[in-house]
């Protein structure tokens, strides 16, 4: 190649990464953005939960103290145990709602049949119907077939507004997932549960994780239906949080706050880096 080719292939190639260079600006422009959009909320919070009398219009508290964080942290109280409550029945919820979702999820997103809007629309009744009418009713249910005052009853009852969202975001996995390859593998001698583990499960797996992610986070916030099912037995964090909001001290509110918030926020964001925008690429509409 001579000294003028050279130069011509250079040229040639020096708008692209011009072209590349503020696209990648741009991107990190909106990240920023998001992440601001989320963390700004926190910090009043923060501001709140280490001062001493922070009113308004204060922009920064007079006096600062950990006081607030120290009965939060206290071993000896009960963040700890809402804590792990919060966890478990979250956890649960999650599972038994990726397991209902996977079959309906499949069946929503790769099949056309006759009432499959009508499928969806009852699907998410539950999301549209109040909160409280439907913990009441669920209440009464539970209350005669024992399952009212605790964790079982309350995963239970977290799963009516958990599993439509992960039934219809599996169902947008589903859709958008190159299914046909099962039918290759088939072809090529793989069997059925081969197929499952080697061809289907590494394209939807990342989807699926979001989707499980989603059904967690609805049962970590929810009060109405804890409240009502676990009759006050089940201390979750949101319980706790609205209890310490009644007492009155707006630092441990603050505090209490943060604490139910952040558990939240970080496995949100950690998801989000792991799969590094792979997952959401799976999402869509269902066929």
């Amino acid at each position: 190649m001579t000294a003028v080719d050279a130069r011509q292939v250079q040229g040639s190639s020096a708008p692209a990464g011009v072209a590349g260079q503020p696209q990648g600006t741009g991107r990190s422009v909106v990240v920023g953005a998001m992440l601001l959009l989320l963390l700004a909320p926190f910090v009043p919070l923060v501001l709140a939960s280490l001062a001493e009398g922070y009113f308004f219009p204060q922009v920064l508290p007079d006096r600062w103290s950990t006081r607030a964080w120290r009965i939060v942290l206290d071993p000896s109280g009960r963040t700890w145990s809402a804590l792990v409550d919060t966890v478990t029945i979250g956890v649960a919820v999650m599972v038994l709602s990726l397991v209902v979702a996977i079959p309906a999820g499949r069946v929503l997103g790769t099949r056309r049949f006759r009432g499959k809007r009508v499928v969806e629309l009852v699907l998410l009744t539950p999301v549209l119907v109040p909160a409280v009418a439907v913990a009441i009713g669920i209440h009464v249910v539970f209350l005669r077939l024992g399952l009212a005052g605790g964790i079982p009853g309350v995963v239970l009852a977290h799963l009516i507004p958990a599993t439509p969202y992960v039934i219809l975001l599996s169902a947008g996995v589903f859709a958008n997932a190159d299914l046909e390859l099962e039918a290759q593998a088939r072809s090529l001698g793989a069997s059925w549960w081969r197929t499952r583990l080697h061809v289907t499960l590494p394209l939807v797996a990342p989807g699926l994780a979001v989707a499980a992610l989603f059904g967690f986070l609805v049962s970590w916030g929810q009060y109405v239906l804890t409240l009502v099912i676990g009759g006050g037995r089940v201390v979750t964090l949101p319980i706790l949080l609205f209890a310490t909001a009644s007492g009155g001290d707006a630092s441990v509110t603050a505090a209490t706050a943060l604490f139910h918030s952040l558990p939240a926020v970080v496995l949100l964001v950690a998801t989000t880096r792991v799969l590094g925008g792979q997952g959401f690429a799976t999402f869509g509409g269902t066929r």
